[in-house]
């Protein structure tokens, strides 16, 4: 039977079809071939910031395109988050996310979007969280703490985070709970003007990332009463944990690289990869470890399962957070 092909249309066809797979393989190969946008749900000037930027500075060199950090705050982050969801999958778009994404899926019912809308990429680690207060706060731990508020009126003592919904004003909403005392939040859009509120004396204590706080702790401006992990801080092992009194209080604050869902998996793999890479060079490992984060990182797969168990997490220690919608 003659060949239906000659020799040349069939090499065409084989052409033809090869370049039809081309642009995907193409594509994982090459990523990225221009500037990746990198979106933060917080103001410039923070521990998420400056981590953004401690990234972005080396993905760019490993990359050798530009990574450009884009300040999205607001909304109790849902401002940033939103950004990324909406944002084309290709990879050209992820984001700094933080505990906030597991609080507002459990707490807020007015998300514009849902877990299932983002991509995991790369969990980094831990921001180490302590509760500051003023250097004239007559309680120095948190056992004082306690037994001071319960001397006070209801909410006479505010407590201040960089927002409804995040990690900071979970544990203050479970200090209240677990201590059985009453105190009165008030959220910030981040945390540069509740430093300066309770240096000034206008705000006794604030859930405060260690690390952005440090200057005003060294200055004698604060003290720590205790951090929020169950465990005391392998970065900062001088101070107690909140749960050397409250046993079983726990309040982490993460952080990790998220995009909007359906990205491809080679390219989020390969996001994953590099991402992970240049976290635990060690030049950077040391950078992140005196700025007060704990590398703690996970890929895409380990991170979705990690962010679904906080959720569960959180909806076994807190009621509705007064403040949510």
């Amino acid at each position: 039977m003659p060949n239906p092909y000659p020799v040349n249309r069939r090499q065409t066809l084989v052409a033809g079809l090869a370049a039809a797979a081309w642009p995907t393989w193409a594509q994982g190969q090459k990523f990225p071939s221009r500037a990746v946008r990198l979106v933060l749900p917080q103001p410039p000037g923070g521990a998420a910031d400056r981590l953004a930027r401690l990234v972005g500075e080396r993905l760019e060199k490993h990359w050798g395109q530009p990574v450009v950090i884009e300040n999205k705050p607001g909304g109790g982050v849902v401002i940033g988050t939103q950004t990324v969801v909406r944002s084309a999958a290709d990879g050209y778009t992820i984001g700094l996310l933080g505990s906030s994404l597991s609080i507002n899926a459990l707490q807020r019912k007015d998300l514009p979007y849902e877990l299932k809308d983002l991509q995991p990429i790369a969990r980094a680690g831990y921001y180490t969280v302590a509760l500051v207060a003023a250097a004239s706060f007559p309680a120095n731990d948190i056992k004082s703490l306690i037994a001071y508020a319960k001397t006070q009126p209801a909410n006479s003592i505010s407590f201040g985070s960089n927002g409804i919904g995040t990690s900071a004003h979970v544990a203050g909403e479970m200090l209240n709970h677990m201590g059985g005392i009453q105190l009165q939040h008030v959220p910030y859009n981040g945390a540069a003007k509740m430093y300066t509120d309770i240096a000034g004396g206008v705000l006794p204590i604030g859930f405060s990332v260690v690390s952005s706080a440090d200057s005003f702790i060294k200055a004698g401006q604060m003290k720590v009463l205790g951090v929020t992990s169950l465990q005391r801080s392998p970065l900062f092992p001088q101070w107690p944990t909140i749960a050397d009194t409250l046993p079983g209080f726990e309040a982490i604050n993460w952080a990790g690289f998220c995009g909007p869902a359906g990205m491809p998996r080679d390219i989020t793999e390969q996001i994953a990869r590099d991402l992970i890479s240049v976290l635990k060079a060690p030049d950077m490992a040391k950078s992140l470890e005196a700025s007060g984060f704990e590398l703690s990182t996970q890929g895409p797969a380990e991170f979705g399962d990690f962010i679904q168990s906080e959720v569960k997490r959180f909806a076994a220690v807190t009621q509705p957070l007064p403040g949510q919608k």
